[in-house]
């Protein structure tokens, strides 16, 4: 009994030495970055430099550039500004939109259908995007900071994909939302598509690559995969699920004005969930699923009111805005 007992006191110490070891790293990246204003002071929790952290595999000099860059993108492009009614002709055709939904780990779900999309503007897709991925961090629970991507390639168009966005898409997702990714499903990509991905591929973190998952609805194994993630009596029809109900531009654009109101309050000091605090020793108490192994490499009033399908969408200028391109994102 006391050789157990000694054995997991030895192995306490031990776990505490590595979150002790861990926590100087934090403090060490917090004291290089200096002094900052308030937002970006509530930004750098030990949670955010955590995740930066881990992108540059705990080497403090790598981690604190990759946060200085952020640090001074955030000052600049203000994504925490942005607001519904600035983008909403973005979300019209629902190429990106926040499911009102999460997985089985609390985690926001983003839908993402490339095939939808509704504009050849790179700047206004991007800021669409991190419109969205603010929102999806926003409606985090406390205990979880990382997201899922549901991506369905319906009515998806490989002749006039954009590498460009995807590209730009990549550098943001990366340099600027490490560790926000937990799990990237691409949902019956076209065959062809596989060849595009290895294209991009060299432009994402190869552990993000490893959080690309592909899944095919004629795959035996596609339905244990979403159940194993999802309630399925809430995941969308589109995705194997029970949920008939599609994505509505109004009540969208209602839930995201909502959501705007709560912003300002979400980056004050008083009340700040900005950065959950999860154990400094893993990305999330709720790890995710390991469904993937090393081989598998979601404004002014609008008339879309309809759901959105994919006669609908309006593949012009489709990108891979949704293809995992995320480092820790």
């Amino acid at each position: 009994m006391s050789e157990v007992l000694k054995k997991s006191a030895s192995n306490g110490n031990e776990e505490l030495s590595t979150s002790n070891e861990k926590q100087e790293k934090i403090n060490e990246v917090r004291r290089l970055v200096g002094t900052l204003p308030d937002k970006l002071s509530i930004f750098c929790s030990d949670a955010s430099i955590s995740r930066y952290l881990r992108a540059r595999n705990w080497n403090i000099k790598k981690a604190t550039k990759m946060l200085k860059e952020t640090l001074k993108w955030r000052s600049e492009y203000k994504p925490e500004e942005i607001r519904w009614e600035e983008i909403a002709h973005e979300a019209e055709t629902g190429k990106i939109y926040r499911s009102n939904y999460v997985d089985k780990y609390g985690r926001s779900v983003l839908v993402m259908r490339p095939g939808c999309q509704n504009t050849k503007s790179t700047k206004g897709q991007i800021r669409y995007l991190v419109y969205c991925m603010e929102n999806a961090i926003l409606n985090l629970p406390p205990e979880q900071e990382q997201m899922v991507w549901l991506i369905d390639y319906m009515g998806f168009n490989m002749s006039s994909i954009s590498v460009k966005v995807a590209v730009e898409t990549a550098h943001v997702l990366q340099e600027h939302y490490p560790e926000r990714l937990g799990l990237a499903i691409l949902y019956n990509p076209p065959k062809i598509f596989e060849s595009f991905y290895k294209v991009v591929k060299p432009f994402l973190e190869p552990k993000t690559a490893k959080k690309v998952k592909f899944v095919y609805s004629d795959d035996l194994n596609t339905k244990k995969t979403m159940e194993d993630l999802f309630d399925m009596d809430k995941l969308e029809v589109a995705f194997g699920g029970n949920n008939q109900m599609g994505f509505k531009i109004d009540d969208y654009a209602e839930r995201m004005r909502e959501d705007d109101k709560r912003m300002p309050t979400f980056w004050t000091k008083e009340n700040s969930t900005v950065n959950p605090q999860p154990s400094l020793a893993n990305s999330t108490p709720f790890g995710p699923v390991d469904l993937e192994s090393d081989s598998n490499d979601s404004g002014d009033k609008n008339s879309f009111s309809q759901e959105v399908d994919s006669g609908e969408c309006r593949p012009e200028d489709s990108s891979l805005a949704a293809a995992g391109s995320s480092s820790g994102t």
